[in-house]
């Protein structure tokens, strides 16, 4: 007897697999083993049983009689009926039963089980084929695999169950007690603290009830946490790759239509050919000269059970038959190759829940066939906000308060700042920082601000550099009361958060991207008019003029600083009416000229034009207005000379010309007497006049990188002076009036022609070694008493 088990290859898959066989293809592979089985026990009676057993045929004629041995003649039919010898030995029988066989017995009666075991086989095989076949087996694996993770993820468990109103701490929690001896006790309390929550409405409260101090983190641990992140990006990577094509539901409808056909024709045949099943068999075969007989009768041993297994048979089939037509409707007349998720946004609450198509669709509505559950847990990760309230948790995670207030530091405006880079969100555990001050971000998508940012009494300052922001309603407006400074840099209008225009307790405002005042741009700049309290507007952006928007706040604005990307800024008419600033910088505008609108700006201090294009400045004579203006800084421009009329502005106390082609220095520029700061280098500049010892406030005098070979005696008359650079020029000597400079703290020579160093340097009692900027050779050449007074701290 053939044990069924060795078939057991045909139709065997990995236990796995059973979630994407429905109900119908478990119902056939049953129905399949009974049919192997009709097949296997056909099959074993053929080889086990004499197949046919023949007698050989005698043709009598009419009214003949025999002789018996007693001399009394008797009819040939009554010695039939007595029986008669035919003389044919077993190896004869044997001869004509084989030959009978062959030629006269109908081949359906010969292969009928063989023909079962075939069909029975080749069902199997199509009803398990897609498991086996490479493009589509490594897909259903992969898929199966995801899936059962997905399922036993602590996340699924923990993301449904918040969105349901229930805790899941409080359902891992029951979980454990109810295997436990105390599982009575707890129920019970549980069922009475529900009945009087269901009288008060509020589901919220059990937690508070059941677990007192267990920690939030604990239904969810950090390694959970990463095998869930894990698992999300497998799940997406797989969407991308199997919703590409559809070869596993063309090889299911293949498959599905060959069996189809397969019991279109086992019909067919079957039922024409059954009835040649008959238990006696008329046989007439030419071996008269091998055994004496022509005709025989032979009897089909097996023909009574056969024909009662064929009919069995095909009442299997039909069933099986109607179950693939089923089948064929099912997939034909639904739309399998798209999958909505509609009912599990209803009844989870997850609302970005993504609809699938092609073969994610299909084996999706595969698994619902199994278990519709299956599909509602995957759907958890395939949600965006599911997704991130995970990057949340395992943010909090990692960024334990303790490890946040290591980060501290002190800023410029001597705040305590922290600084978070390039991660996935906000940790919730910034909150617990209540001594934070300033908070800067970097380079975070979705970042959200919750509610509970009020908990950060003492935030003032949040700097945002390319960040996808996100805000609630409250946190509005704690930031609207609470914040000073804010620092925004943007690539689109995304990033740019628009609650920025209301926050009336602003005094700061640091802007930097791609702002244009034309609407028909992507980012404008909007009114401003609802803060009140702006004193500082920093604008990096690509401006081609004053945005009208700055005009609302020009009755309190003190400070505006624009720094363009080399765009030319065309129109400063709007400048004129900011007439309280005190500090403008127009940098890389491409300006060829010092705006006339800014000298309208009676209250101005400084003026900063650094990176512009600027020739000429004769319009420098206009400057004698701003009465109040002591910095002047025109620096890193092409200016070739300066105009004789700088003269008249009296009142600059700092000038900076470095990074110019200046080459001559006019004897006017000295006459600016209040000059404590002037920065000359990095010019052509060959010889310095002697009317600088005017300068007795000067304080910094640099004349780096030019081509000065002689320094004026008068220069040492500037007794204030602390700083002096004389680096990398055509400098052969220093006087001995050095030691005019009694306050001296910094002195550069290197890059000169100097032979030796004069030793009236030890009066220059405040310059150290560090102070010091001179070649190594060149200050061996002092005594050593004033290397050693020089090196001394």
């Amino acid at each position: 007897m053939i044990p069924v088990t060795e078939f057991r290859q045909f139709s065997e898959q990995q236990p796995q697999f059973r979630v994407l066989k429905p109900w119908w293809d478990v119902f056939t592979d049953y129905l399949s083993v009974v049919m192997l089985m009709i097949g296997v026990f056909g099959c074993t009676l053929q080889v086990r049983q004499d197949k046919i057993i023949c007698l050989p045929q005698k043709m009598s004629m009419p009214n003949q009689t025999i002789l018996l041995p007693n001399k009394t003649a008797v009819p040939l039919d009554v010695h039939e009926l007595m029986g008669r010898k035919t003389n044919l030995d077993f190896q004869q029988y044997s001869f004509i039963n084989q030959m009978c066989y062959e030629k006269a017995l109908h081949w359906y009666a010969k292969y009928f089980p063989y023909l079962v075991l075939i069909h029975t086989l080749i069902f199997m095989v199509c009803s398990n084929f897609w498991f086996k076949f490479p493009g589509s087996s490594s897909k259903i694996e992969h898929f199966i695999s995801i899936l059962g993770k997905c399922f036993d993820s602590p996340w699924t468990t923990r993301a449904l169950s918040e969105v349901s109103g229930e805790n899941p701490e409080e359902k891992v929690l029951l979980d454990n007690k109810k295997s436990r001896a105390s599982r009575a006790i707890l129920n019970v309390s549980v069922e009475g603290n529900l009945d009087n929550l269901e009288k008060t409405q509020s589901l919220k409260s059990i937690p508070e009830k059941i677990v007192v101090d267990k920690p939030t983190a604990s239904a969810l641990d950090k390694k959970e946490g990463e095998q869930a992140k894990a698992l999300f990006e497998k799940v997406k990577k797989f969407r991308l790759h199997v919703e590409e094509g559809d070869i596993l539901y063309v090889m299911y409808v293949r498959q599905t239509v060959l069996k189809v056909f397969k019991f279109l024709l086992i019909i067919a045949y079957n039922s024409a050919l059954v009835s040649e099943v008959q238990f006696t068999v008329k046989c007439s075969v030419d071996i008269q000269d091998m055994t004496g007989y022509k005709h025989f009768s032979c009897n089909h041993t097996m023909a009574h059970l056969f024909s009662k297994l064929s009919y069995c048979y095909l009442c299997f089939v039909a069933v099986y038959g109607f179950t693939c037509l089923y089948t064929s409707y099912w997939l034909f007349y639904r739309s399998l190759k798209e999958y909505s998720f509609e009912y599990v946004r209803q009844e989870t609450g997850i609302d970005d829940i993504p609809d699938v198509k092609n073969d994610f669709a299909f084996m999706l509505h595969m698994i619902d066939q199994y278990d519709p559950l299956y599909s509602k847990r995957f759907a958890v990760f395939l949600s965006e906000v599911s997704e991130n309230k995970l990057k949340q948790l395992n943010l909090n995670h990692e960024w334990t308060p303790e490890k946040l207030r290591q980060r501290l530091l002190t800023n410029h405006n001597d705040r305590l700042e922290l600084q978070l880079f390039m991660l996935s969100g906000l940790p919730d555990t910034i909150f617990e920082v209540t001594e934070l001050q300033s908070l800067k971000l970097e380079i975070i998508n979705n970042v959200t601000i919750p509610a509970s940012i009020a908990q950060l009494e003492n935030l003032q300052e949040l700097s945002l550099y390319q960040c996808c922001l996100k805000i609630h309603t409250t946190a509005t407006f704690f930031l609207k009361e609470k914040l000073k400074v804010l620092r925004v840099k943007f690539d689109d209008s995304r990033e740019l958060p628009h609650w920025l225009y209301h926050l009336r307790n602003l005094e700061e405002l640091y802007l930097i991207g791609s702002l244009s005042p034309d609407s028909s741009k992507n980012v404008v700049l909007e009114s401003l008019r609802e803060l009140k309290h702006l004193k500082i507007l920093s604008l990096k952006s690509n401006f081609t003029k004053i945005p009208q928007s700055i005009v609302d706040v020009s009755s309190h604005l003190q400070k505006l600083y624009i720094y363009n990307d080399g765009t030319k800024l065309v129109m400063l008419n709007n400048l004129k009416k900011m007439v309280n600033l005190t500090e403008l910088e127009l940098v890389h505008c491409d300006l060829e000229r010092i705006p006339h609108a800014v000298f309208s700006l009676t209250n101005l201090q400084e003026l900063d034009l650094k990176e512009n294009n600027l020739h000429s400045i004769e319009e420098i004579v206009s400057c004698q207005h701003l009465r109040k203006l002591t910095c002047l800084k025109l620096w890193h421009n092409n200016i070739c000379y300066i105009p004789e009329h700088i003269k008249k502005l009296g009142s600059l106390e700092r000038l900076y010309f470095s990074h110019n082609k200046i080459e001559i220095l006019s004897p006017h520029l000295f006459l600016c007497n209040k000059l404590r700061y002037l920065d000359l280098s990095n010019n052509d500049i060959r010889f310095i006049p002697p009317e600088i010892g005017v300068l007795q406030s000067l304080q910094y005098f640099s004349v780096t990188c030019n081509k000065i070979e002689n320094l004026p005696d008068e220069l040492f008359f500037c007794k204030k002076l602390k700083t002096l650079k004389l680096g990398k020029n055509m400098l052969s000597l220093l006087s001995p009036k050095i030691s005019y400079l009694v306050l001296l703290t910094h002195l550069e020579l290197k890059g000169n022609h100097f032979e030796l160093l004069p030793p009236e340097l030890r009066f220059c009692r405040a310059l150290k070694r560090g102070g010091l900027v001179v070649e190594d050779v060149l200050f061996e050449t002092l005594p050593s008493d004033i290397r050693d007074k020089i090196k001394a701290e």
